[in-house]
């Protein structure tokens, strides 16, 4: 519940500061240039406002960790991924990308503080607690912020302790150590977003 407002205002700063060039710049995502990558978070922002108040008196399913089904990374071929793409390419520009993400983020901060960490929340059919549900979405605005920062410049990276509890996750997920010191690179190699070094199979979060 703490690192979960950390995280996702650093990643909405990232995406006031882009330029217009950065745009249309590939992101970490195999297929994806920066702005489907926000459309992506725009996604995600509707995902927070709609699951926390899909409230249940259903006992949890997963927690931040056993939510997660690794999987080999995507290519960005499939149905999703042209969705995401289609979807980005419908906007106006950049500034209505960054107004509508801007809208929702907010929206989506107010209602993570707001929200009872004890309480139970479905999504995908899967029951969480809003402590851990907030947690995985620490995790993904960690790795969708890198992907956005990855082939640019100038833009503000993760902050450190977000990369390192995310790392935490990550590890536990793959069931092993990932392979670099530095947990922004462990992180890009153990999720297949950098070319891992061998004899380390990396792993998507899915």
């Amino acid at each position: 519940m703490e690192l979960f407002p950390r995280a996702w205002s650093a990643l909405q700063e990232a995406v006031r500061s882009l330029e217009a060039p950065q745009w249309v710049a590939p992101s970490g995502c195999a297929g994806w240039l920066v702005q489907d990558l926000v459309f992506h978070l725009i996604i995600g922002a509707q995902d927070i406002l709609i699951t926390l108040v899909t409230t249940t008196g259903a006992p949890a399913t997963r927690d931040a960790v056993s939510y997660w089904q690794p999987g080999a990374p995507g290519d960005g071929t499939d149905a999703e991924s042209a969705f995401i793409r289609r979807g980005a390419g419908a906007y106006s520009g950049p500034a209505a990308l960054t107004h509508h993400f801007g809208d929702l983020a907010v929206s989506a901060g107010k209602a993570a503080a707001a929200a009872d960490p004890t309480a139970r929340v479905e999504t995908r059919d899967q029951v969480l607690t809003v402590a851990d549900y907030l947690t995985i979405y620490v995790v993904e605005s960690t790795l969708h912020h890198l992907d956005l920062t990855l082939h640019l410049s100038g833009v503000d990276e993760p902050p450190p302790e977000t990369l390192a509890a995310t790392r935490g996750i990550v590890e536990r997920v793959a069931g092993r150590p990932a392979p670099a010191a530095d947990d922004r690179e462990a992180l890009l190699f153990a999720t297949g977003r950098l070319p891992a070094p061998a004899g380390f199979e990396p792993v998507a979060l899915g």
